[in-house]
């Protein structure tokens, strides 16, 4: 509604013979109108939190090679947070819809990444205008298959990657930047964060094993073990399909080789062309 008002306000004065519009207000929480007309820009104040980015902990496994036992601790604790904020289901089959439709078409989800690359990198070598064309193709049949399935939507983070999660002693944890809607299918949480322990496993090994393998493995097991959701199997590939196109991404990932950068694209066209994910053929959508 704030888009929308916000831009109206705008808008309306600047098309020849259409009403003016004189302010934009907001309500307040004891019903007062406050302007926000004159509004140039908005900015979001939060608390400070203290914390490390779980992406360090990654960054050390990479390095090291190994995981200790508060790797798995951690592990653990995200697993058992997402079952727990996925456990009550949300009856409104419109938005879930809607939230279908955003993964696939938004301007900061699949398609507007494709554009993205069209726009920043339209010479790369394997990333081509028919490859994204075919990413986009697949992941439209993807939303006619899960826009139906209303009773799956639940309340997500919405960004659940590693720089998002800032860990303190132990496994306490709080999280930053939720900001694709409040409800979704808990497919969004799960696989943006497992994606990336095949994003670093990849950097690591060119494959899914050793450490991150185990991380994977481990998460995928707890979850579908204490949820009981193996429909999530059969709705994940344009999740991952989203999330692999943001890591696969010359703009936001420079500095990746081009070999974890093609995996991560026959990856994504691999499980968009299957009926349902398989944690264990990974390293086959990858391409081996």
């Amino acid at each position: 509604r704030a888009q929308i008002l916000l831009w109206q306000n705008r808008a309306f004065n600047s098309l020849p013979r259409h009403v003016r519009a004189l302010d934009v207000a907001g309500v307040g929480t004891e019903g007062e109108l406050t302007s926000l007309g004159r509004v140039d820009e908005c900015c979001l104040v939060t608390e400070y939190l203290e914390g490390e980015p779980y992406a360090r902990d990654l960054q050390k496994i990479l390095m090291n090679g190994a995981t200790c036992s508060c790797d798995i601790a951690r592990a653990d604790a995200l697993t058992d947070y997402l079952v727990t904020i996925h456990k009550n289901p949300v009856n409104e089959p419109g938005l879930y819809a809607r939230r279908i439709r955003e993964l696939v078409g938004h301007g900061e989800c699949l398609m507007g990444l494709t554009d993205s690359y069209a726009e920043h990198c339209p010479d790369h070598p394997f990333i081509t205008a028919d490859v994204l064309e075919d990413i986009e193709h697949l992941a439209v049949k993807w939303r006619w298959r899960l826009k139906s399935r209303a009773h799956r939507l639940r309340r997500v983070h919405g960004d659940f990657h590693p720089w998002n999660i800032l860990f303190q002693d132990g496994v306490e944890f709080q999280l930053l930047d939720r900001s694709r809607g409040e409800y979704g299918d808990p497919a969004d949480d799960v696989t943006c964060l497992t994606s990336n322990y095949l994003f670093f496993s990849l950097q690591q090994n060119g494959w899914l094993n050793g450490s991150f393998g185990d991380l994977f493995h481990r998460f995928w097991d707890r979850y579908l073990e204490k949820t009981g959701d193996t429909e999530m199997l059969e709705v994940a590939a344009p999740y991952f399909a989203f999330r692999g196109l943001v890591l696969a991404s010359p703009v936001w990932y420079p500095k990746v080789t081009e070999t974890v950068r093609r995996r991560l694209i026959e990856f994504i066209l691999a499980v968009l062309a299957s009926p349902s994910f398989d944690p264990n053929e990974v390293n086959r959508y990858c391409g081996a």
